[in-house]
């Protein structure tokens, strides 16, 4: 399953982008992220893994990050794995007019076992998510700029 999501943040790319590079800002605007611990590689590097550990409606779910990309500003991708689920995520970042940054998502999903069946009967589902952390990412973004 493969699909695109995107908002535009009304602040400009370098500042997105300074905040989207550190990692301490994660818990920040992830919701239900619990822990992100580096396990390998130069951290924000390419091949650099990363567990992350969430907690969503009482239930805890782990995933490893690789990091496949880091051409900043303008691409950071990776690769996350959980139990039953492969994830490709390329996150774009283009300048526009205006002082403002489109923060495209482009998603990939693979999946096994029970996860394949969930996949295929609510494909709606991983998009939605997708698109909530973007928007919860922009209004982090915005909120951290008006601060100055």
């Amino acid at each position: 399953m493969k699909y695109q999501v995107e908002v535009t943040i009304d602040v400009p790319r370098d500042k997105v982008i300074s905040l989207f590079d550190n990692p301490d800002n994660m818990k920040k605007w992830m919701k239900g992220l619990q822990s992100f611990t580096p396990l390998g590689g130069t951290p924000g590097q390419p091949g650099a893994k990363s567990q992350l550990v969430f907690l969503t409606n009482g239930r805890r779910m782990e995933m490893v990050e690789t990091i496949t990309v880091r051409d900043l500003p303008r691409e950071f991708s990776g690769v996350y794995e959980a139990k039953g689920v492969w994830n490709s995520v390329r996150n774009l970042f283009e300048e526009v007019p205006g002082g403002k940054t489109r923060y495209v998502s482009e998603q990939e999903f693979r999946f096994s076992g029970f996860m394949k069946l969930f996949g295929w009967l609510m494909p709606g589902a991983f998009r939605k998510e997708s698109m909530r952390y973007l928007q919860d990412f922009k209004n982090f973004v915005e909120s951290e700029y008006r601060k100055g």
